[in-house]
């Protein structure tokens, strides 16, 4: 599962770092966000690897888009979920072209049909609901 998610960055924890099972190095940094939404939520969110040098180019403050994945596992009868960032950018970054108007010979014309494959224009909708 792969998700974007909007918000300021709150606060950056201290890297953590050890070693596996199997020797090998390993380093995890988290930072902690809170959402612009009408109840703001804050989320601890998990860098790791190489992946924790990205975190460097942003303050406490700053509008970023993490992409990430959540994941749980189980480890004696508890289950144990993480948030893993994948991805860091500004949060105006990626949205440069989404305004721009369509061109009518676009190969790739967007869909107005949600998941489950119903149609969202109000105008064909006939539910009397």
């Amino acid at each position: 599962m792969a998700l974007d998610i909007t918000g300021k960055i709150i606060q950056k924890l201290p890297i953590t770092r050890g070693t596996s099972k199997a020797g090998k190095d390993w380093e995890k940094q988290e930072f902690i966000i809170e959402t612009q939404e009408t109840y703001p939520k804050k989320i601890c969110i998990g860098l790791m690897g190489e992946k924790t040098r990205e975190l460097e180019k942003f303050n406490p403050g700053q509008e970023v888009k993490v992409s990430l994945n959540i994941e749980s596992r189980e480890y004696q009868g508890k289950w144990y979920t993480n948030i893993n960032a994948w991805r860091i950018e500004a949060a105006g970054a990626s949205q440069g072209s989404a305004g721009a108007p369509m061109d009518n010979n676009d190969p790739y014309p967007v869909d107005n049909t949600n998941e489950a494959g119903f149609s969202q224009d109000a105008s064909t909708d006939d539910l009397p609901f």
